[in-house]
């Protein structure tokens, strides 16, 4: 990605780890951080303030393919809280399910972005990712931003690879600091990073 060539999207963001990263990677780009879970806005906001990062926009909203609410799921195992493993409460996803219910509001990438356009996006929520992807249709054919995601090895990953395929993006894995095309047969990854070709 280039430096204020474009926006950048950190969705699920936690606690903005690699927020801070891009922010000052590129810092006169706009990046524009998702996360919904309380626990973690609040450690957010206070790791945004103390690296004095101007260039960050958060939104404490979840996205998906609606516009509205939606409840989440906090899992807790022996009383202590799996954040990381926070996720929309949906039928597609069965792990991770035991845990405190959050309800937050939720809106599709169409709805809050038009004009400026997308260059990249990260995105690790949970096994929601392909109706995020779902919920941004327009951009991904418009602007065709490098996406690097984790997806669990299931049927919602098959469908961002067919999802993505379909909108003319190759599947990469990243392998000794190089980013080499996608071997299912070789390669047992969960990160991967979509190019448009």
């Amino acid at each position: 990605m280039k430096d204020s060539n474009g926006l950048v999207l950190d969705i699920g963001a936690n606690i903005g780890i690699m927020t801070v990263h891009l922010a000052q990677k590129l810092p006169g780009c706009t990046i524009h951080a998702f996360e919904p879970m309380p626990d973690n806005c609040t450690v957010f906001k206070r790791i945004i303030a103390k690296y004095d990062l101007t260039n960050v926009a958060f939104h404490e909203i979840a996205l998906g393919e609606t516009s509205g609410s939606v409840k989440m799921i906090l899992p807790t195992k022996g009383g202590a809280k799996m954040q990381g493993l926070s996720h929309v409460k949906h039928d597609s996803i069965t792990e991770w399910n035991d845990g405190i219910e959050i309800e937050t509001p939720i809106e599709t990438l169409d709805n809050l972005f038009g004009e400026e356009p997308i260059q990249g996006i990260k995105m690790d929520v949970e096994n929601f990712e392909y109706f995020v992807l779902k919920g941004g249709l327009t951009i991904l054919k418009k602007d065709l931003p490098v996406i690097y995601t984790e997806l669990w090895d299931n049927n919602n990953r098959q469908k961002c690879f067919q999802l993505l395929g379909e909108l003319g993006y190759s599947t990469y894995v990243v392998i000794e600091n190089k980013h080499v095309p996608l071997d299912s047969a070789k390669h047992q990854m969960q990160n991967f990073i979509f190019i448009a070709n």
